[in-house]
Parts: C-alpha cells; sequence; structure tokens
C-alpha cells in the first residue's frame, strides 16, 4: 500500500499543476477579447465618430455668410482667398461673424466655391415725399427761406411750398446719398430748375 501511496500524490499534485496552468491561460485569453458588450460599445462610439451632420446647401451658406460682412470686411475676405490664405480668411471671418470656428471654416469653404457679390443691408428708406406724386404741394401763406453753403458759396431758395418739415426731408435724401431724388423733390416744392437745384444740394453738408 505505502508503494502506491506516492505515486498517486505525484499525479494529484501534477493534475493541479496542469489545472492551476490551463486557468491561467484562460484568464489571459479572456482579457485579451473584448467582452461582446464592449465590442459593441467600440463599434458604435466608431460609428458616432464618423458620422457628421450633412452640410447645408453650399450656396445658401455662401448667401448667409456674405451677409454677416461689411463691404470691407468682405472685400478683405476675397482678397485672402485668392491669396491662398485660407486660416487668414478663416481667422477674418470668425472675428467678423462671432461664429465658431467649424462654421466659419464651412463659411469660408462655401464663399470659395461660390462667390458672393457684396449685397449691403438695404437701408430703411427715408420718407420721399411719395404722396407728392398724386398731390401737388401744398401751398403755405408765407415763404420760407432754405440757405445751403459750402466754403464761400452759397445758395438760397425761396418759396411757399416749402416749410422745416419738407425741407428737412429733403435734406435726410440729399444726406442719405440720393441726391437726385432731393433735387427732385426740390423742384418740386419751389420754383426753381433742376440744375439750380443740384447745385444746392451739392452744399448741403454736415
Amino acid at each position: 500500500m505505502e508503494s502506491l501511496v506516492i505515486p498517486v500524490l505525484i499525479l494529484l499534485i501534477a493534475g493541479a499543476a496542469v489545472l492551476m496552468v490551463a486557468r491561467a491561460i484562460g484568464r489571459r485569453t479572456a482579457g485579451a477579447q473584448p467582452s461582446p458588450g464592449t465590442a459593441g460599445r467600440g463599434t458604435a462610439s466608431r460609428g458616432t465618430a464618423s458620422r457628421s451632420t450633412p452640410p447645408g446647401d453650399p450656396e445658401e451658406v455662401a448667401r448667409a455668410a456674405a451677409a454677416k460682412l461689411t463691404e470691407d470686411q468682405h472685400r478683405r475676405l476675397y482678397a485672402l482667398i485668392a491669396q491662398g490664405q485660407a486660416m487668414a480668411a478663416i481667422k477674418l471671418y470668425y472675428e467678423a461673424s462671432g461664429e465658431g470656428l467649424r462654421a466659419s471654416r464651412d463659411a469660408v469653404g462655401a464663399l470659395a466655391a461660390h462667390p458672393q457679390p457684396f449685397r449691403s443691408a438695404a437701408p430703411e428708406a427715408p420718407e420721399t415725399l411719395e404722396h407728392d406724386d398724386d398731390d401737388a404741394p401744398e401751398r403755405f401763406p408765407y415763404r420760407y427761406r432754405a440757405i445751403a453753403s459750402k466754403g464761400d458759396v452759397t445758395r438760397e431758395v425761396s418759396s411757399n411750398m416749402l416749410n422745416d418739415e419738407i425741407y428737412g426731408r429733403i435734406r435726410t435724401l440729399a444726406k442719405s446719398g440720393d441726391t437726385e431724388a432731393a433735387a427732385t423733390a426740390l423742384t418740386r416744392h419751389s420754383d426753381i430748375s433742376m440744375k439750380q437745384a443740384r447745385e444746392f444740394i451739392a452744399l448741403l453738408d454736415d
């Protein structure tokens, strides 16, 4: 019996050693392979990273971007695009529009691909005496004197179809740059010629 005990003990020890080695190898293999749940999350994450929001119509993006620029900014930005200075163009648009860097990059790309002419925002049109087209100017019981001067040159218009309100609207037209409309309104509310009206309007200055 004693002769059998030693071989049995050796077999048991060897079996235990094999089992421990097998378990260690099993743990190592399990650690190297991601679990199904982890693999699914990793795939989903990569899918999310590669997915991007479809951009809008580039021409619409370009039009909207151009509308946010002043005439000087519009000119400088297209000069930078023409010179191939994309980063400088993006920086200029970023500072001018207040949008984010990615939106600024997309806007500059759209502006480069679809060049936009500068369109100034239509200013609120001053009151232009449109009602005078249908009705004759009112004649007041007094003559109003309008005087314009610049340097040594002075012009005067005296008319009983002028008053402070009408003359103020004519001045507003002149200062807004619509000198022709201002001259036309002045001739309508006085007896001077168009040439004289243009000369008078040319003297209106701050």
